[in-house]
């Protein structure tokens, strides 16, 4: 049992800390026998040309670019003696392999290495590995070239003005799309390797000069912690960083829009792209920013304050609807208005479940629709979720389960949630309203107030990247409602939110007057 135990540790944990050796089919024996010999493991032989040196390629098929390989590389290995000096001699292995890295090669990023743990990474990352016979150190050349899908306006966050793209699943297409809107030297790229096993990219892009230097060394280092072997997307990434696991709110905000991104970088926030995910994180994050919408920069002030203020409305509809219906059929019948009261009697006339249960029916059947809606096709999904609930409601009242006015109440519920522009603040916001339900059930309108207690309570002592969540609101920044439930004329936003304590607070050059 202890060597079964000793050789499934050492399995997780691999390292192949091997050196290359001068021997050309040795170092091929060892590559392939540490990768099982793969089918999709390709290795091509070819001479270098004027120096009767055996070469070997070796690339992962799907990864690379099988065209740039076969030629161009291929090409100039054997055309070598046309790149170098006719005085290199030919068993001088260090100006060979110099001259074949820097004069021979058409390649813009050229490596060399020393052991087979530097070549799988790379090779693995669709890099392709020359071994030369008789020198013991490769090549590696950058020919990254996998498919991928083509930039597509972004599926969860769309607009009516903006624009439309947004972030596919190869990181350097991601990358170069937020350089193209902020086209400034300052703006910083760093990568790291996350993932023991995945060895996935991540990048992490900030505007140098502007955002806190604390903020990107603490994201730098919540990002090294991550002790995971297989990071597969922006999501693995968010639960591991964020502050609390148990809170149901959204510490860390994920958008597939690059100009959310650039946006937060101008703000002083920090971007995290990962490759293989269409989505970046961005950090800091307050409860506030999680009402905004890209959209709300492209229109005036007028228009964007009136659809902020509707989404605070939407989001208490949201969570607060249900349980005050439950609260004030079941202990406080008094505080409706006589006829409306009289005629809410009528409707639940034969009705045989109280209200918290006909609620908790009617939700339910909702939340089912909503899951359905979105693991069918798409034109499916959508006519699923109208006609089911149509069907569904109207079945439901013919036949005296529920009443008529709880499904006027339960269908402007699941209208004011999907109004919300963050669909993890939206299923927050769901859970949040079952616990309202049950709290109403038991303690009527003053269940309704303890749980709005606890839910400020909680969020003034949340944090999310050392950020107050509930800022500017508390603690209060005056200065920062400026861009909150209202969104003031542009001309008067001339400074940056002092919730991130940015390096750089001037956005304009405008008077201080006028601030």
């Amino acid at each position: 049992m202890e060597n079964a135990h000793s050789y499934t540790k050492k399995q997780q944990t691999p390292s192949f800390e091997v050196t290359i050796y001068k021997d050309l089919q040795k170092n091929i024996n060892n590559i392939q026998s540490m990768m099982d010999n793969p089918s999709d493991l390709i290795v091509k032989k070819a001479s270098l040309g004027g120096y009767d040196r055996d070469c070997a390629i070796i690339y992962i098929d799907g990864l690379v670019k099988t065209d740039y390989i076969s030629q161009r590389l291929i090409k100039s290995i054997h055309s070598f003696n046309k790149y170098v000096d006719d005085n290199i001699s030919k068993d001088d292995g260090e100006a060979i392999i110099n001259a074949l890295q820097y004069d021979a090669l058409p390649a813009s990023e050229v490596d060399r290495v020393r052991t087979l743990d530097d070549v799988t990474l790379p090779l693995l990352s669709g890099n392709t590995a020359i071994f030369i016979d008789g020198l013991d150190q490769v090549i590696m050349v950058d020919t990254k070239g996998w498919k991928s899908r083509s930039i597509e306006p972004p599926v969860t966050e769309a607009v009516v003005r903006g624009p439309r793209v947004g972030f596919i699943e190869n990181i350097r297409t991601n990358t170069s799309m937020i350089r193209r809107s902020i086209r400034d030297p300052n703006l910083r790229m760093k990568s790291i390797k996350v993932g023991r096993r995945s060895k996935a990219d991540v990048t992490i892009t900030y505007l140098d000069g502007v955002v806190n230097p604390a903020l990107v060394k603490e994201t730098v280092r919540r990002l090294k912690s991550i002790d995971l072997d297989d990071v597969e997307s922006s999501g693995d990434i968010e639960q591991w960083i964020e502050d609390s696991f148990l809170s149901p709110f959204p510490q860390v905000q994920h958008t597939e829009r690059p100009d959310r991104v650039r946006a937060a970088l101008v703000q002083g926030r920090v971007g995290i792209l990962t490759d293989n995910s269409p989505f970046a994180l961005i950090v800091p994050v307050t409860f506030g920013q999680l009402f905004h919408s890209a959209e709300d920069y492209y229109e005036r002030w007028l228009l964007a304050s009136f659809i902020r203020m509707l989404r605070y409305i939407a989001a208490f509809f949201s969570v607060f609807l249900p349980g005050l219906y439950v609260a004030l059929v079941a202990y406080h019948p008094g505080m409706i208005p006589t006829k409306l009261a009289f005629s809410i009697a009528a409707t639940r006339e034969g009705v045989p479940f109280p209200s918290l249960i006909e609620a908790l029916i009617m939700e339910g059947i909702m939340e089912l629709l909503r899951e359905a809606g979105l693991r069918l096709p798409q034109p499916i999904g959508q006519t699923i979720g109208i006609v089911g609930g149509l069907v569904i409601g109207e079945a439901a009242v013919t036949a005296g389960i529920v009443s008529p006015i709880m499904v006027i109440i339960v269908a402007l519920t699941a209208i004011s949630s999907f109004s919300l522009p963050s669909y993890s603040l939206a299923i927050s916001l769901r859970l949040l309203r079952f616990a309202i339900m049950f709290a109403a059930a038991i303690f009527g309108l003053y269940g309704l107030v303890l749980i709005y207690i606890m839910i400020n309570v909680h969020f003034t002592n949340m944090k999310s990247f050392g950020i107050p969540y509930a800022t500017p609101f508390a603690p209060q920044l005056y200065s920062d409602f400026k861009d909150l439930v209202v969104r003031v004329p542009l001309t008067m936003m001339s400074r940056r939110p002092k919730m991130t304590q940015t390096g750089d607070q001037d956005r304009s050059n405008r008077k201080r007057g006028r601030r």
